[in-house]
């Protein structure tokens, strides 16, 4: 197993790493919308949607890929009326072969974030 660390991406706020591989398999902790050199949230789903896939094409990078290796996203968004504004979005970065995936609407996030994302990708 390989630890993925970049300071393209936040540092976790808790006992895991930004991502791992394993054969091929890259896979990614789920990502809030902060600052990677602050750590501070940015505010509103555009901007946190915005922040979390920047955090997500660094940790990327540091394994060598990019957005075209995801295969699959999982989304965790606070209020699910939110979803078509977050599917604009999401779409602007995934224009052809979007990843498979999962929108789930919760009550809670780390740190009051509107939206957490995590992606696994393949080499």
């Amino acid at each position: 197993m390989n630890i993925l660390y970049t300071k393209s991406a936040p540092q976790p706020i808790g006992p895991y790493s930004q991502g791992v591989e394993v054969d091929g398999l890259i896979l990614l902790s789920g990502q809030i919308g902060l600052k990677p050199d602050t750590g501070e949230m940015v505010q509103g789903l555009e901007q946190q949607t915005r922040q979390i896939l920047s955090n997500i094409k660094g940790v990327l990078e540091s394994a060598g890929c990019s957005f075209a290796n995801i295969v699959k996203t999982t989304i965790y968004i606070k209020n699910i009326s939110d979803f078509g504004e977050f599917n604009k979005i999401y779409a602007e970065y995934f224009k052809e072969n979007p990843p498979a995936r999962t929108t789930v609407g919760v009550s809670g996030l780390p740190k009051d974030a509107l939206i957490e994302i995590e992606v696994i990708a393949h080499r």
